[in-house]
């Protein structure tokens, strides 16, 4: 199985879909099976999709309602599969756009859930977060749930790491239970940092896909400063893929960074093969 996930900084790139044909090609290259993209934009002034254009969607909260330019679906209609796919939008990005998360799957979605991991609900809020899950049944695998999110950082003030974390735990718990699950996304907390986000994530019984890759690079996602780490001078791992059991991983890499496929981001993505 085949896994990718990606920050994609929607409709903000220059060449945007210049960079969004060349996302497509990529995928269609090496042909994932789950595909997990954050800061999924549509803007909000642009006109709702009719429901013939969303037979492989499926609705992770009630009312949602995807717009003519939501990313994912752009991507999506280049696409060489036609994956079933599902997005919950999360806060107002720039001041123009929904902000959301999406799921892309080739099996078809038996269940879905978007869910609040912020103490803060306000929409106009940028620090307003939610994590969204499918569950569905890959070849030769028990029903998986896959869960993404794009998470606050550790030292936010207002709304840290942790709880937002716990909140996760507590929303997985209720939904996942006993099932495998893969959590995928912008953590915005760099692994080579002691006691902080990522080991609260490790210790809490989950495993990080790329420490248990039996081949990897150096997992660097963000290399210079971007929104969020604008005073960053130093690669960082913030983009993970984690499993709720230690599962066997034949590899884990950076891709989309200009040597493994094009820039298409701000950040680059994780793909990992189980």
């Amino acid at each position: 199985m085949k896994l990718l996930t990606l920050n994609t900084h929607a409709w903000i790139e220059e060449n945007q879909l210049e960079k969004i044909e060349q996302l497509a090609h990529f995928i269609n290259e090496h042909d994932f099976d789950v595909i997990a993209l954050q800061e999924v934009n549509q803007s909000m002034e642009e006109e709702a999709l009719p429901a013939s254009e969303l037979t492989y969607y499926y609705e992770a909260e009630e009312n949602t309602i995807v717009k003519a330019d939501n990313y994912a679906h752009v991507l999506r209609k280049q696409l060489k599969h036609e994956y079933y796919w599902t997005y919950i939008p999360v806060h107002v990005g720039y001041a123009k756009y929904d902000e959301g998360l999406a799921i892309l799957s080739k099996t078809p979605i038996k269940e879905a859930f978007g869910a609040y991991i912020s103490d803060q609900r306000d929409y106009e809020n940028y620090r307003t977060r939610k994590i969204v899950g499918i569950k569905t049944g890959v070849s030769g695998m028990e029903d998986t749930w896959f869960v993404n999110g794009h998470y606050g950082w550790w030292n936010d003030e207002e709304e840290p790491f942790k709880p937002q974390w716990e909140h996760s735990l507590a929303v997985m718990d209720k939904y996942v239970g006993s099932l495998p699950a893969i959590i995928m996304g912008d953590f915005n907390n760099a692994a080579h940092i002691e006691g902080e986000g990522y080991s609260i994530v490790t210790q809490s019984g989950w495993h990080d896909c790329y420490e248990l890759a039996a081949k990897k690079d150096d997992g660097f996602t963000v290399v210079k400063a971007i929104a969020g780490w604008e005073n960053n001078e130093q690669k960082l791992r913030i983009d993970y893929i984690f499993s709720n059991r230690e599962i066997p991983v034949k590899s884990s890499k950076v891709v989309l960074n200009g040597t493994n496929g094009p820039v298409v981001s701000d950040h680059s993505g994780v793909a990992v093969e189980l």
